[in-house]
């Protein structure tokens, strides 16, 4: 650059007047953002974090080639940096990410309107969600959520009780027809083919039957997108979205897109005609029906009726919410479920109390679940929570900030990734003494009360941008899992540490979740009497 400077000076020409100025414009701007870099970076490098490897590929380029080992990379990395600070600072490429575990950080990024942009990373979920809920930001994000909220009420959700007792009992058949090989077996994928039977139900009105029929195209394009998403979170060459479009990746994604968009956006236009069809009838009967009655047929029909009552949704708007509900609302409470399943089978102690709150509830009844008895099911409620403090189904809970901040004494510049690990946040001692140990006691009211900071848990989130759909997730977790255990001894195969986790989007084994299932023999029915005194004694 220097060397052109001195030949444009010796060989200078009335045309120099011109190039003269843009040259000297061209350098000052290349240095002041130069400078401009360098202070930034210097600001950055305050926070403490190893040096970028590679200046293109930043401070993580072995784990990022290793996707199998990237939560157990960024843990390892994290316990050798954490006596130099409370936050730990990554480059990836010219970006900087912040690695946030304690409960003060957590409140700062979660607590405030904000910080509500999602990370990067999400970006990946465009193709098929587009920006719903999960991914929306700004008057679009809060338009949805206020507009959403209301699906979610206690008295809606009790319409969908029917359904998640209808799949739980579908999976304790599958179950029993592989407990009677007298092997052990991966309870994980039939635990998240009835998740998905219960959530597309629940959000479409539609039965896709995936516990009976898992080679159907819409079930495999659910998987795929799931794992091509996952995939793609951390696996470097496949970041821009040029080189994925041009892998086998990508044109797996868009042959998945085609089945996924023309299944929801078929069941729309059923939806539609039907709303269409309820709206013409004039009929006292049909004029009577509550809002919650609707509903029933799914949350699909909230965002048909939202969209008829001056709300401008789109059949594409429409489409992303449903498709949403249908990502978070399987692959999520699968993995809550299937961790619960292993650690209640873990600890037989717990199980045993299981047991015993079953037995108070239901005796000997082989009836279905009602809303009242998921409320009476505390103590599975407390085993529950406790995976998923162990376990959370979502291990890291990223935010790209929109204003500067400050953390634990560090300035956070905007622009910058912060990335929120709850696995290890879950497990700060200072709140949970014996972190690594589960103890299902600590989630009694007394003690949550007793705990001394609300951002010390967060599995479902916290703040403006908290789960919209954690009761409906509670209900069906308590639900499936107080059928298995009534149907069933439980008993895990292999300890916890020897589990192999994967850190992607879903905190998930790599091996899956073994056990083994005893079905219980029937116990003869209790006489009126037995059953007054049963339950009044306890």
């Amino acid at each position: 650059m220097a060397i052109e400077v001195i030949r444009e000076l010796i060989n200078f020409t009335p045309s120099s007047l011109i190039t003269l100025p843009l040259l000297c414009v061209g350098l000052s701007v290349t240095f002041m953002a130069l400078s401009r870099r360098r202070a930034y970076m210097k600001l950055v490098d305050k926070v403490p974090g190893p040096p970028a490897q590679i200046p293109f590929f930043g401070s993580v380029t072995d784990v990022l080639v290793n996707p199998d080992d990237f939560i157990k990379y960024v843990l390892q990395l994290f316990d050798t940096w954490r006596p130099r600070g409370p936050v730990l600072r990554l480059w990836i490429g010219h970006y900087p990410v912040f690695i946030i575990t304690t409960a003060e950080a957590t409140e700062v990024l979660l607590s405030s309107n904000k910080f509500i942009d999602k990370s990067p990373d999400y970006d990946y979920l465009h193709p098929w969600l587009g920006t719903g809920l999960l991914t929306s930001t700004g008057t679009k994000w809060f338009g949805r959520r206020k507009m959403l909220t209301p699906a979610f009420h206690f008295k809606i959700l009790e319409d969908f009780v029917h359904i998640f007792n209808e799949q739980s009992r579908v999976l304790v058949g599958k179950l029993r027809e592989e407990a009677a090989k007298g092997e052990d077996l991966d309870v994980y994928p039939f635990v998240t083919r009835c998740t998905l039977d219960i959530i597309c139900e629940s959000a479409m009105g539609k039965k896709i039957n995936a516990q009976n029929e898992s080679e159907s195209e819409y079930v495999k394009a659910v998987y795929s997108m799931s794992r091509l998403v996952q995939k793609r979170t951390v696996t470097l060459w496949l970041f821009a979205d040029w080189m994925f479009n041009l892998s086998p990746y990508g044109r797996e994604q868009r042959r998945c897109l085609k089945i996924l968009h023309a299944f929801t956006d078929e069941v729309i236009r059923e939806r539609r005609t039907a709303s269409r069809r309820r709206s013409e009838q004039k009929s006292d009967e049909n004029e009577a029906h509550s809002l919650g009655r609707k509903r029933r047929m799914g949350f699909l029909d909230l965002l048909i009726d939202a969209s008829q009552d001056g709300h401008l949704l789109s059949d594409a708007d429409i489409r992303e919410e449903v498709d949403t509900f249908m990502f978070e609302g399987h692959d999520t409470t699968a993995a809550a479920i299937s961790w619960s399943l292993f650690l209640i089978a873990s600890y037989p102690h717990v199980q045993a109390s299981v047991n015993e709150e079953l037995e108070r509830v239901f005796g000997d009844s082989d009836r279905s679940i009602s809303m009242a008895d998921i409320s009476e099911l505390k103590y599975l409620e407390c085993c529950i929570k406790e995976a998923l403090r162990l376990y959370p189904s979502v291990p890291f809970l990223g935010r790209q900030l929109a204003h500067d901040t400050t953390i634990h004494g560090y300035d956070i510049p905007a622009g910058s990734t912060a990335l929120l690990l709850t696995y290890v946040l879950h497990r700060d001692p200072q709140y949970f003494p014996d972190p690594e140990s589960y103890q299902p006691e600590r989630f009694f009211a007394e003690n949550v009360r007793a705990r001394k900071h609300p951002y010390a848990y967060v599995p479902f989130s916290a703040g403006p941008r908290n789960c919209i759909g954690q009761k409906f997730a509670l209900m069906e977790e308590k639900v499936v899992l107080a059928s298995v255990f009534r149907k069933f001894d439980v008993t895990a195969v292999g300890k916890r540490d020897h589990l192999h986790l994967l850190g992607e989007l879903i905190l998930r084994p790599r091996d899956g979740i073994r056990l083994h299932l005893t079905p219980k023999k029937a116990q003869p029915p209790r006489s009126a009497a037995q059953t007054a005194e049963h339950r009044g004694g306890v």
